[in-house]
């Protein structure tokens, strides 16, 4: 299935059930083999819209988060509802996808974040520093000095490699301290962070999980067994300059007059962002309590002296909380979107695909200054890495991209 192209408009108002089988033709005009139905008389298209290939975008996206979506996602809806200058927001921002996507195209981005991770993850990518400023700082780390190592860290890594690791701990730790971290630690910091625990010789760690999650020391210990392996030693600066020679193998993100804005803040509760002033939000909420975030990133959190199980990340059992729960970011997001603007939400199949979360955001924002535009489900062929642990793609986990598509009023 071709993807529609970029520049075709989306439908600006929900059809009524006299011009629905109208508003399907319009949109099938683009690509014939699009489905439609509908959902209480807000239409839902199926196809796949933008590319499934992995590394598509730019190479400043390739760090890995738990549950993050691609960067055509944004960027579909980015390219066809918004101009350049205008704001576009993420109030779930995880790894950054949406803010920086919209950095890389000229809009004003914006993007919160509970877990203050989110922010250490992306703020170095919006301005990145040149690879030379990158080679002579590590030149000046001392790398062979730390005043202790953690004994239980080696499932994971060779002794050496967790000496390095752990003075880079230390200096990154002492010029938080001291006021003095500026955006050429922040970068190797960001990078560290994403090479902690993987399963190539790219990875600070033997083999692992796949790079969005660490496992606990017990698992390591026993992937350790079961493949007969030892950790292997790893020059820690090496492959920080490596992976950072990827990151910028292309162009920055162009200067812009107007910074990105980036908040450590719950959903619910921005104050920092004005009234109207955003064109467009792109996001994704956790999904019920699908994704352990807190778990998922224990060890990035030790490396950036974060207490993750102090952090608030939303993980509802209840579809009634979880509603509640969208509720309340959408009233926020009612506050600061302007007439006009759009929100485009997308969430996944959960328990299984017996529960519609689609379905449920179109139930929290009723009675609430948005209305619905439609549904669009981006459903591809190959999805995921899950196969990584030998999860089929299109078997279990999300297979879809679900979202809808609101337009305040």
């Amino acid at each position: 299935m071709s993807p529609i192209r970029a520049g075709t408009a989306l439908p600006t108002s929900p059809p009524d059930s006299g011009d629905f089988e109208k508003t399907v033709r319009d949109w099938r005009e683009f690509d014939r083999k699009t489905e439609a139905t509908e959902y209480q008389g807000v239409a839902i298209y199926r196809n796949e819209f933008w590319t499934s290939k992995q590394r598509a975008g730019h190479p400043l996206h390739e760090i890995s988060y738990r549950a993050c979506f691609k960067p055509q996602l944004p960027g579909f809806f980015i390219d066809r509802l918004t101009q350049e200058g205008e704001a576009v927001f993420d109030p779930f921002m995880g790894r950054g996808t949406t803010v920086l996507e919209a950095r890389l195209k000229g809009r004003r981005a914006m993007g919160s974040d509970i877990n203050p991770l989110s922010r250490i993850l992306l703020n170095p990518r919006l301005t990145p520093p040149s690879i030379d400023a990158i080679g002579a700082r590590i030149k000046a780390i001392d790398f062979s000095a730390p005043t202790q190592t953690p004994d239980e860290l080696l499932v994971f890594y060779h002794p050496d490699t967790l000496r390095q690791i752990c003075a880079l701990r230390e200096y990154l730790l002492g010029k938080t301290s001291a006021g003095t971290l500026d955006n050429v630690d922040e970068w190797i910091r960001m990078v560290a962070v994403n090479r902690l625990s993987g399963h190539s010789s790219g990875f600070f760690s033997v083999y692992s999980l796949p790079p969005n999650q660490a496992v606990s020391l017990k698992a390591q210990a026993r992937i350790n067994t079961r493949r007969k392996q030892t950790p292997p030693s790893r020059n820690v600066p090496t492959l920080i300059l490596k992976k950072s020679r990827s990151l910028l193998r292309h162009p920055p993100p162009p200067e812009m007059a107007t910074s990105p804005l980036l908040f450590n803040a719950p959903s619910h509760n921005i104050p920092e962002i004005e009234n109207a002033s955003v064109s467009l939000v792109v996001t994704s909420p956790p999904f019920l309590d699908v994704v352990d975030y807190q778990g998922d990133n224990w060890l990035r959190g030790w490396f950036c002296g974060i207490d993750m199980a102090a952090i608030p990340v939303a993980n509802h059992r209840s579809i009634d909380d979880w509603t509640d729960f969208t509720r309340q970011t959408f009233q926020e997001l009612a506050r600061i979107t302007r007439p006009g603007g759009h929100v485009a939400f997308e969430v996944g199949e959960v328990r299984g695909g017996k529960v519609a979360l689609e379905e449920t955001v179109l139930k929290a924002v009723q009675g609430l200054a948005f209305r619905p535009v439609l549904v669009l489900i981006n459903d591809q062929k190959f999805t995921k890495t899950a196969n990584c642990w030998g999860v089929a793609n299109n078997s279990k986990g999300t297979n879809t991209n679900r979202i809808v598509l609101l337009q305040k009023t």
